[in-house]
């Protein structure tokens, strides 16, 4: 499981992401602002779009040839285009294309797509799609594939995953859409984001990580956390709350870090599994975990997987290696081999599998198979 170098990068970036990169008052439009003008270098599926006609409907999807997620999205986006034919406009906007990307290899790939693209497709004009509709609404800090609603009265709807645009464009088509209420939860689901991105500087972690004789103070960091908790109580779960609590518990207390880890794991409001299995990662060789906390890290993991997206374009033979690993750590013995199975078997769908690899599986495999 390839965690170690986006967990340092975690560690690293966590405090200051918000800040140096999207401050809040560099966002100059948000959900009820007229939409920004199309910015088209060239149509290459579709009619050419002039502008956003007032009485229709618009989804832009922001996607791009490297992107493998952009691909997957793109038959949901076109099942919801034949469904919303008389009432929304699908606009496929290319974007963050490397420089050596011809018009011709985009093209190219959106004709090899088929009826996967049953939509309008452009190409972002000098990148001023990306400046005057990602940068300036505070979108790219999310990355792609990315969508963006613009309503029957011009005004920007709605921002999210394209996964979650069926409910949306239900609402808006039946005139059930509350904007302002749009806004609202856009700009609380910002701030709180802001606010868990702080927690680091709180902590005073990871600045003092790197400095000779640093020496960390879980109880400590126990304290403010539950302080900041405290004043704002929606940040109960959010990531760096649960990863830094879930860290301290574990140099203090394994078993009320495992209390603490089935609370995350039950928690109805979208927890975040990876504050579990980055510790069980990271602690694995340096502490002397209990064999419930690597079987909560198996657990954890194992329902991330279960929330991937686009399950059929993630390679998850190295997180069943992984969870693997851990029951057997945790000498839970069928789980082991059962989560074995599975890696070997997501391993086989790849392309181009490397022998080398899968003689490694199947020899940890054998190793868990064996009779004591």
């Amino acid at each position: 499981m390839e965690t170690k170098n986006l967990l340092l990068y975690l560690l690293c970036m966590l405090s200051f992401h918000v800040h140096a990169q999207y401050p809040e008052d560099s966002i100059s439009i948000n959900i009820g602002d007229a939409a920004p003008p199309l910015y088209v270098q060239e149509w290459i599926k579709g009619s050419p779009i002039q502008q956003l006609e007032k009485g229709r409907i618009y989804v832009l999807e922001f996607w791009a040839t490297w992107c493998r997620p952009c691909m997957a999205a793109m038959p949901h986006i076109s099942a919801l285009a034949r469904k919303y034919h008389d009432k929304i406009t699908f606009i496929g906007m290319d974007v963050y294309e490397q420089e050596n990307t011809s018009v011709q290899k985009i093209k190219h790939v959106v004709d090899s797509l088929g009826d996967k693209t049953d939509y309008h497709v452009a190409i972002d004009d000098g990148n001023r799609m990306v400046e005057k509709w990602l940068v300036a609404s505070g979108e790219k800090e999310n990355g792609i594939p990315r969508s963006i609603v613009v309503d029957a009265e011009g005004r920007l709807a709605w921002m999210g995953y394209p996964k979650d645009l069926d409910t949306v464009l239900e609402r808006i088509v039946g005139n059930k859409w509350d904007i302002d209420q749009a806004l609202a939860t856009r700009n609380e689901m910002r701030r709180l984001k802001e606010l868990d991105e702080d927690v680091g500087y709180s902590i005073k972690y990871p600045d003092d990580v790197f400095q000779p004789g640093y020496v960390e103070r879980p109880d400590s960091t126990l304290l403010v956390l539950a302080e900041i908790v405290r004043k704002e109580p929606k940040l109960k779960y959010a990531f760096s709350v649960t990863y830094y609590t879930f860290s301290s518990l574990l140099k203090i207390d394994q078993t009320k870090a495992y209390e603490y880890g089935r609370e995350i794991l039950t928690a109805t409001n979208d927890p975040f599994y990876s504050s579990i299995y980055f510790n069980v990662e990271q602690y694995a060789d340096t502490l002397n975990l209990l064999p419930e906390i690597y079987e909560l890290g198996a657990e954890a993991l194992q329902k991330q997987i279960g929330q991937y997206p686009w399950p059929e374009i993630v390679d998850v033979s190295d997180d069943y290696n992984q969870i693997a690993e851990w029951y057997w750590r945790a000498d839970n013995k069928p789980e082991a081999i059962l989560a074995q199975q599975k890696a070997i078997e997501a391993l086989k769908k790849k392309k181009n599998l490397p022998t080398s690899d899968l003689a490694a599986f199947e020899s940890r495999l054998r190793q868990y198979m064996e009779v004591e």
